[in-house]
């Protein structure tokens, strides 16, 4: 039995190079993702309800490159809202990035709804401050 690495190399080699690209993408957001999920740090119960109890930051904007790809608005999201814990909006933005690759969903709408999630997750902590 081929190993999963073999399998997904296999699978890989089928594909078109637009799928080819599409499906790097997607490895990388998931690669992305585990490693803001993989730190090794304890973590507080509730990584949110400490960064209220400080003066929440400000977002530090990054200017949205003219041609983005999905992943690279996430981690570009990610840098500009760094006082949010990813992990309470992983559901919301994986479903996006999915809907993108999977679907063929247009990159431009996806984004600017991750803009809007972020956003509204930043006015939360803000609200609750």
């Amino acid at each position: 039995m081929a190993s999963v690495e073999e399998r997904l190399v296999g699978l890989f080699r089928t594909l078109g190079a637009g799928d080819q690209a599409t499906l790097l993408a997607f490895a990388e957001f998931l690669s992305s993702r585990s490693i803001g999920l993989g730190s090794t740090a304890p973590a507080p119960a509730d990584t949110d309800t400490a960064v209220q109890e400080r003066t929440l930051p400000e977002p530090e904007p990054i200017p949205r490159p003219e041609s983005e790809s999905v992943v690279a608005a996430v981690k570009r999201l990610s840098r500009t809202y760094h006082m949010i814990e990813k992990r309470h909006m992983l559901n919301e933005t994986s479903a996006l990035v999915a809907q993108h690759v999977m679907q063929g969903r247009d990159a431009v709408e996806v984004i600017d709804e991750l803009e809007l999630v972020f956003q509204r997750r930043y006015e939360a902590l803000k609200s609750d401050d």
